[in-house]
């Protein structure tokens, strides 16, 4: 958490802004692999090595843009997720039409190892949050 706390710190600080007004933003990349990375993020950090559960995630064809969340596929519990890039944005210019607010543990065990809230892209803006809440759709960072 002190790592996530830093992100918003750094971007405070450049915008000059209370901490208690920023909030993290996070944008999945459609690098499957840190390798594939080809520097730094402009803004915040990227992190890899989430695991998703309850739901798959669909490449986008184009590089630039996000792909999004998909049903899960058969025989493919916790499927990793690309990396993602975390920023730190004004409360007031985070994002959130289309997009599922997704609960990040630490381990399968959620309840008390939640971290944070991850900003996941659904396929549209017309589909319905509770399907990815019925499925119980999360991020883990460590996969038991």
């Amino acid at each position: 958490m002190a790592f996530l706390t830093a992100i918003m710190q750094v971007t405070a600080r450049q915008e000059k802004l209370p901490l208690d007004y920023m909030v993290l933003n996070t944008m999945v990349r459609n690098y499957l692999t840190p390798e594939e990375i080809p520097g730094p993020p402009e803004t915040g950090a990227y992190i890899y090595g989430m695991y998703l559960q309850g739901a798959s995630w669909k490449i986008s064809s184009e590089r630039k843009s996000e792909g999004y969340l998909a049903q899960m596929k058969p025989r493919e519990l916790s499927p990793v997720l690309p990396v993602v890039n975390v920023v730190s944005v004004p409360l007031d210019k985070k994002q959130k039409a289309g997009y599922y607010e997704c609960p990040v543990y630490t381990t399968t065990d959620r309840g008390f190892t939640y971290v944070f809230t991850a900003n996941l892209r659904m396929e549209s803006l017309e589909f319905n949050v509770n399907n990815w809440i019925l499925a119980g759709v999360a991020l883990v960072m460590e996969n038991e």
